[in-house]
């Protein structure tokens, strides 16, 4: 088991990745550097190996799929997250990492957008991305995590051994910030100074394609972690569409006696058994999450013990 571990998932970052290496070499004396090459077509591989960090492979393109191996593959105290385009400081990464094991976090957050992303960012869309995001994910899921998208961030072993990676691509750091909120995980945030990519360095994010994948997992995962609220909201809009549609069948039949628009009448019925069916679904749904918060409690125990005994057979 490594003391730290800091973690680089690399896709043609042939042109930072040497300096990124030498920093947090420098920065963190004691980490083993893993940087994880997704099917690069330039020297990235060969440099990061020269640069003195393990380089191992993921084929499944997509950095989701890449920090799934990571972190079943990683055994470590604290582990560092960060991207090979040389946009974060290694010189945060030690005050991150004390506060995974002089704490107890589990998360940490490397705040750009507190600092100097928005004047660093030559992309404006990406900017109100950052920001839409992180206020959709406040309101939703009531928490004060500062940015939601940042691929800076430390993590604790029971963090990592125990969170779900179901995420293909870069909607991964919005999944990893919605797991720690809803299972009431220790999150802190380090500010940290955001610098934009050096010259004839290209970001792998699509500004529209990729965004529109963070808010369909904004979507799934409030339907997964909070269905009451979801299904809820469903059966409220469907309750209240039934209702205006009954209001001018009720004023004639009270006026008359008479029901004049069944087929109005009977839409109604249907509309209101949906949302009946909808807030029921709601409850079952909720029922069941909370039992998986009990086993998801259990697992982190397990999670502990056994990073416990791993610290043993080493110090024996």
């Amino acid at each position: 088991m490594d003391k730290i571990a800091v973690l680089i998932p690399c896709y043609n970052e042939s042109k930072t990745i040497e300096k990124v290496v030498t920093d947090f070499k420098k920065a963190l004396p004691e980490a083993v550097i893993y940087v994880y090459d997704n099917n690069s077509s330039d020297d990235t591989a060969e440099i990061a190996r020269k640069a003195g960090a393990v380089v191992r492979h993921e084929y499944m393109q997509g950095k989701g799929n890449v920090i799934r191996r990571m972190f079943r593959e990683i055994n470590a105290e604290a582990y560092v997250m960060t991207d090979g385009d040389d946009t974060y400081p290694a010189e945060c990464a030690r005050e991150m990492v004390d506060k995974i094991l002089e704490r107890n976090a589990d998360m940490v957050v490397g705040d750009r957008l507190s600092s100097t992303y928005f004047s660093e960012n030559k992309r404006p869309f990406h900017n109100f991305g950052n920001t839409l995001v992180r206020k959709c994910i406040n309101v939703l899921f009531k928490n004060d995590i500062k940015d939601i998208m940042t691929g800076y961030r430390a993590f604790s072993y029971e963090f990592v051994k125990t969170f779900p990676v179901l995420s293909k691509g870069f909607e991964i750091e919005t999944e990893m910030s919605i797991h720690a909120v809803d299972k009431n995980m220790f999150v802190e945030n380090v500010v940290v100074n955001y610098r934009d990519r050096p010259e004839g360095s290209e970001s792998k994010l699509n500004t529209y394609s990729d965004g529109f994948k963070v808010l369909k997992t904004i979507a799934r995962l409030y339907r997964t972690y909070k269905p009451i609220g979801f299904f809820g909201l469903i059966a409220l809009v469907l309750a209240v569409i039934a209702a205006l549609l009954f209001i001018p069948v009720g004023i004639a039949y009270m006026n008359t006696g008479l029901v004049p628009r069944f087929p109005t009448l009977i839409t109604c019925g249907f509309i209101m058994i949906t949302a009946i069916q909808s807030f029921f679904s709601g409850l079952i749904l909720q029922t069941i999450l909370q039992k998986n918060r009990q086993d998801f409690e259990a697992e982190l125990c397990r999670a502990t013990k056994q990073k416990q005994e791993m610290l043993k057979e080493i110090s024996e």
